[in-house]
């Protein structure tokens, strides 16, 4: 008799989980890490790209000083260039402009060495005459003892005058930096005024349609936005300088003018130039005059400042060249931080200028879409299909959507010698 069979033992298959649902990546960290990669690439060449710059800063800072030059002194050889060659405009500018840099250089100098004597017996005077203010002046301020200040000063330097010639001596080979600098930055500057149209003309007609559309409308942007800063920095940097002179005049302050020019420099390193030129001021009415020569001194400071910013900087300052305090902050002591005092100098107008190139590529770009041509502004997309050839827009389709020029003075003012190409919209660099 056979025994029952027993059933064997069913083991349960595990279900597998459907491939790839175990490595399910959430998608806001997925586009977190999409962006995150992005940006560290992006940083990574800003890194390279600035130090890169940095090891050739001297050619950068000649190639930023030779733009400066010529947006200062652009309008005065069109002016001249009116009643005489172009060339000879552009001599004549520069050795006006030369002439006048060299001629308060040598002023300021006279200044300071025909004062100097005074000037030390005066700001002596006036120590004793504030300290024996603090003498009356609350506990804390009582127990400074500035008697022995001059003293100290002199026996300092006495004691360190071999430490200082030895670094004057060291820092002899930057002085021939600096003069390399310059020349090379009048050089360029002096061809930057007389052919930089056509030089730019030649660099646009190297690139595809599509890029010399960008970078005319990239070019028309940057140039209008630096110069104008520029421009308008100069006039308000020497209004200071003028305002500033005429009220230490006024009062007899020393080392008027100098001090004056000292601001005029100043002003060319946004929010704190100015501010540490007149505090200088302050220091020496108050050494030489007393406190309440120095009082007024810091209410005409006050005004001064005002006046800059209510007035100069509106109505010198176009709309389009004025960026937020916040930007200006960041970017005086990122470029501090890269390339001290020039980068602070160079700071404000670079940041400016990148923003109007935005700017106008973005405005360009919606034109050409709301006129139904491709966004690079190129006859076709290079689709590869006869559809897509023979749905793209004609050459008569794409001119009619012009390079937009920046606002201001148009090409032919700042430029008023013929162009060599008629088929671009160059910047007048």
């Amino acid at each position: 008799m056979s025994s029952p069979m027993t059933p064997a033992p069913t083991v349960a298959t595990p279900t597998l989980p459907a491939p790839g649902a175990s490595e399910r990546v959430p998608s806001w960290l997925k586009t977190a890490a999409g962006w995150a990669w992005r940006l560290l690439i992006l940083v990574a060449a800003a890194v390279v790209i600035a130090r890169g710059v940095m090891g050739v800063s001297l050619v950068v800072a000649a190639i930023f000083l030779a733009l400066v030059a010529a947006a200062v002194l652009r309008p005065l050889v069109n002016l001249l260039g009116r009643a005489m060659p172009r060339a000879l405009a552009t001599v004549i500018a520069y050795v006006l402009g030369v002439a006048v840099l060299v001629g308060l250089g040598t002023f300021v100098g006279v200044s300071i060495a025909g004062q100097a004597d005074t000037l030390s017996h005066e700001f002596l005077n006036g120590l004793a005459e504030l300290n024996k203010v603090l003498r009356k002046a609350p506990k804390p301020l009582r127990d400074i003892d500035l008697s022995n200040v001059g003293g100290s000063i002199v026996s300092w330097v006495e004691t360190h005058s071999d430490q200082i010639l030895s670094e004057v001596s060291q820092r002899a080979g930057d002085v021939v930096t600096v003069g390399t600098a310059i020349v090379l930055a009048i050089f360029c500057s002096i061809y930057f005024v007389k052919s930089g149209k056509k030089m730019w003309g030649w660099f646009t007609g190297q690139l595809s349609d599509g890029a010399r559309r960008r970078w005319q409308v990239a070019g028309q942007a940057a140039w209008h936005t630096f110069s104008a800063y520029t421009r308008g920095l100069v006039l308000v940097a020497a209004a200071n300088g003028i305002l500033s002179g005429a009220a230490l005049a006024i009062l007899r302050v020393p080392l008027a003018v100098p001090l004056g020019v000292l601001v005029f420099l100043g002003t060319f390193v946004p929010l704190i130039g100015a501010a540490v030129a007149m505090v200088l001021a302050v220091f020496v009415a108050l050494a030489a005059k007393g406190w309440i020569i120095a009082l007024i001194v810091v209410a005409l400071i006050a005004l001064i400042g005002q006046i800059e910013g209510h007035l100069l900087q509106p109505l010198i300052m176009s709309r389009q060249v004025r960026v937020h305090p916040v930007v200006v902050a960041i970017s005086v002591v990122g470029g501090t931080v890269l390339a001290g005092v020039l980068g602070a100098i160079a700071a404000v107008p670079v940041v400016s200028t990148a923003w109007a190139v935005y700017k106008a590529l973005r405005d360009d770009q919606r034109r050409l879409r709301a006129a139904g041509l491709p966004d690079d502004g190129t006859q076709t997309r290079r689709a590869g299909t006869k559809a897509a050839a023979e749905a793209a827009p004609s050459t008569k389709e794409l001119d009619q959507v012009a390079v937009p020029q920046a606002a201001g003075p148009s090409t032919e003012e700042l430029d008023p010698a013929p162009a060599t190409r008629t088929d671009s919209a160059e910047p007048s660099v």
